[in-house]
């Protein structure tokens, strides 16, 4: 006899055993489903350069959310953006009580109510001319005068009746300047789900074509360096400290490692956000016969379960849901 009577072989010998020991569940009431909007109401704009995504307008979004719903979907976070004239220097557009995104909230709230969990994005760079999360000063992305317009956005989408707000901009102190103005203003029930450690990646490529939001420049100043692990870690315990409600880490792929350390020292739920280009690639695969692509973004998104994420955002979800992918 070769070796003790250990034989780890023995516990994957079908799939019934497999699946009786299984470590890690991926359910579909983990996961949230991103989508992007578009002015015309009635439209389904497909976007360059990212497979089977579209921007919705809020008739065809709303038929598609019910649609989502009777799948067992019912997580979502909406991203909007200005026009390309009514972009400024200011991003004014960003707060804008009758723009897409709170048009959409609105909407979205008053037909399905608490029958969905809405999440909204609170960023400047869709809405700036110059692209970037924050207020521009010369060469200088401001930090203090850019909460105010981020405290504005979220108070709105508040006012429209999101469930979370999702401030993805980077800023210093903003999950703290926006909890309070909630707070002062009787949206103490509205979450914070802050992008606490969100890198400047090189993943983000379809996301920018989708919201027309390229910076001029980089974001390089606000946004993390991919090299750092203990940086994620002191943004993580401001973060906390401010109060947020659930915290992010943005890409997920890349950065499992982190992901992990915020589980173990993270005292509220771990989001993890799979981005536009960890879906693309997927896609891309599968359309030249090199993985399936159901095969492999199950196990990529369950990858990130085992790292410790709670939430996923991803892009399959809606894919996940139709097609029965976790059954």
């Amino acid at each position: 006899m070769i070796g003790n009577n250990q034989r780890p072989r023995r516990l994957r010998k079908n799939g019934l055993v497999r699946n009786l020991i299984r470590e890690t569940e991926l359910h579909l009431n983990q996961l949230i489903q991103p989508y992007f909007l578009t002015i015309n109401p009635e439209a389904q704009e497909p976007i360059q350069g990212f497979s089977g995504v579209y921007r919705w307008g809020i008739d065809q979004l709303s038929k598609k959310i019910e649609k989502d719903i009777t799948q067992g979907l019912n997580s979502f976070l909406l991203f909007g953006a200005a026009q390309p004239s009514e972009k400024n220097e200011q991003g004014t557009a960003a707060y804008e009580e009758k723009g897409v995104l709170p048009s959409a909230i609105r909407t979205l709230k008053e037909r399905f109510s608490d029958s969905i969990v809405l999440a909204s994005d609170v960023c400047l760079c869709p809405y700036t001319s110059h692209g970037h999360c924050g207020l521009v000063e010369g060469t200088e992305i401001q930090n203090d005068p850019s909460l105010v317009a981020l405290g504005q956005m979220a108070l709105v989408h508040a006012r429209c009746g999101v469930d979370i707000v999702a401030p993805s901009d980077m800023m210093d102190f903003r999950v703290g300047y926006i909890r309070n103005l909630l707070d002062e203003q009787g949206f103490d029930q509205t979450l914070i789900m802050a992008y606490t450690a969100k890198y400047s990646s090189n993943y983000y490529g379809p996301f920018r074509e989708a919201l027309g939001s390229a910076p001029k420049g980089d974001r390089a100043t606000y946004q993390m360096d991919f090299r750092n692990k203990t940086e994620a870690l002191r943004e993580l315990e401001l973060d906390l400290a401010e109060g947020a409600d659930m915290v992010m880490v943005k890409p997920a792929l890349a950065y499992l490692d982190i992901i992990r350390a915020f589980k173990e020292r993270s005292s509220v739920p771990v989001a993890a956000y799979s981005v536009s280009a960890e879906y693309q690639m997927v896609k891309l695969m599968a359309k030249e016969g090199l993985a399936i692509e159901q095969k492999l973004a199950i196990e990529n998104l369950t990858a990130i379960r085992r790292a410790g994420a709670d939430i996923i955002i991803t892009y399959f979800a809606e894919l996940i849901a139709s097609q029965g992918w976790l059954k």
